[in-house]
């Protein structure tokens, strides 16, 4: 490598050497890695026995239905209709308002049928609906 002689009219380098910096930057990531895992301990605490319980059954959602036909069942009780279907729900939701409700609709249902099923669970007065599917 060789070296020009330095003349008046040309300026001085002002560039910045960034190999110190990155090299700074490295080890302060390294530190980082090593110490982020220290800084997550548990807190060790004894929890309390109990008697174990079991579900209470009044409390599960109801299994709504619809098959490929579209025949509605509620909890594998069939239902004739729209009208019949709401008569049902209102009557589990005076046993139980925080009632829920799982449908169940096979993926050939069309959908306006599964949208008058969901309007009617609506108008009955559930809050709580949820889909059912299966994984994959």
């Amino acid at each position: 490598m060789a070296f020009k002689p330095q003349s008046e009219d040309e300026s001085a380098l002002s560039e910045i050497n960034v190999t110190p910096l990155v090299d700074v930057m490295l080890v302060l990531v390294i530190i980082l890695l090593v110490t982020a895992p220290l800084l997550t301990q548990s807190v060790h605490v004894t929890l309390p026995k109990t008697v174990q319980t079991t579900a209470d059954v009044n409390e599960q959602p109801l299994q709504l239905g619809i098959d490929a036909q579209g025949v509605m069942t509620i909890n594998k009780i069939p239902m004739a209709d729209l009208p019949t279907l709401e008569i049902a729900l209102k009557a589990e939701l005076e046993k139980n308002p925080e009632i829920g409700v799982h449908l169940y609709a096979d993926q050939s249902v069309i959908y306006s049928k599964l949208a008058e099923v969901m309007a009617t669970v609506q108008h009955a007065g559930v809050a709580k609906l949820a889909f059912v599917t299966l994984e994959n």
